[in-house]
């Protein structure tokens, strides 16, 4: 086989069910030149001998079995072991549009400065879909342009992680994936962030992404709450913009949000106010600031807000307020989850 343009790497743990559909959905691709590096992490119902059954049939296919290694040492012998510049990552549950590598490879041939593409995604069964879920990629599906990634990285994974197409040696230069007690997908675009990685997605659904109730984001611990919290403060800690000598505004002054703000107050960025909506809670002061309206911002010089609160339809409401006060997303303000 000559050398392809892109390896898929997909690692695989007990997914004789999913494989056929998934597969299939891989060799469908109208964009031939690709190799499918697929790790066995240890399966035990017959997912690897499909696999060699159809690497038999499928040169471009391949299989590493490590053995029971977990999924981040998976996906960093996908990497050690690609053959191509270009990564298309891909899990064995889910199903690619028949378009996805070929639009996504055209969009970083005419982008040379963007290191990752994503793709808009859809969830499915759709009857096992819950809300919570179903708002969350709402969100995501709307975060597309690079300049929209650098201002929504802190509340949420803005990418399906098998959606993404990027830059080999790019993200081995930054160390590949890392294990720890965080998701190491958001870690690992958070940290491409923090390099000054320009990251996109195409607008249009490119990736069907099988829900299911054991989904990992709901029983790993790595997923938890705390651990997306730790990790946002981490990064917003080291980010450029909180080092620019302007006083820190957070909005939100409930008892969860100071909670999840105290991770990166305790980090040396206190704030010089809250902003709420609640008229009981203007006019108080907490841990030495004061609660404030949210027309106290119409100031100069402008201060720096971290919007933490996540009430569903809360962020298009403060979004609002704060762009008829002047503040741009990214530059005067983020979001955090």
């Amino acid at each position: 086989m000559t050398s392809p343009a892109i390896t898929i790497v997909m690692p695989v743990r007990d997914a004789a069910a999913t494989l056929p559909a998934c597969l299939a959905s891989i060799q469908r691709q109208s964009f031939g030149a690709f190799e499918l590096v697929a790790v066995d992490d240890g399966s035990r119902d017959g997912s690897a001998a499909m696999l060699e059954h159809h690497a038999r049939q499928d040169e471009r296919i391949r299989l590493l079995r490590p053995g029971r290694v977990g999924l981040v040492a998976a996906l960093n012998l996908g990497l050690a072991a690609a053959r191509a510049p270009l990564i298309a990552r891909m899990d064995a549950d889910d199903l690619m549009h028949p378009q996805r590598l070929a639009l996504q490879y055209a969009f970083l041939a005419a982008h040379p400065t963007i290191t990752l593409v994503a793709a808009r995604a859809a969830l499915f069964p759709q009857r096992l879909v819950r809300a919570g879920y179903a708002e969350y990629l709402r969100w995501q599906n709307g975060v597309l342009t690079p300049a929209e990634v650098a201002a929504n990285i802190y509340v949420e994974a803005p990418f399906a992680h098998p959606s993404v197409l990027f830059r080999r040696a790019a993200v081995l230069e930054l160390g590949g994936y890392r294990a720890g007690p965080f998701p190491e997908d958001y870690e690992l675009w958070l940290r491409m962030h923090a390099a000054g990685l320009a990251m996109a997605k195409l607008p249009r659904v490119l990736l069907a992404w099988r829900e299911w109730a054991e989904r990992t984001s709901r029983t790993d611990p790595r997923y938890a709450r705390a651990a997306f919290d730790e990790l946002r403060a981490q990064f917003l800690a080291r980010d450029p913009r909180l080092h620019q000598g302007r006083e820190l505004v957070y909005w939100g002054a409930g008892r969860r949000t100071r909670l999840r703000a105290q991770r990166l107050i305790a980090r040396g960025f206190p704030p010089r106010a809250w902003v709420d909506v609640d008229p009981r809670k203007i006019g108080q002061v907490v841990w030495g600031a004061p609660v404030v309206a949210h027309s106290w911002l119409h100031r100069e010089p402008r201060p720096f807000v971290l919007a933490y609160v996540t009430n569903h339809g809360a962020r298009e409401l403060i979004a609002g307020w704060l762009a008829e006060a002047g503040y741009r997303p990214g530059v005067d303000y983020l979001f955090v989850g």
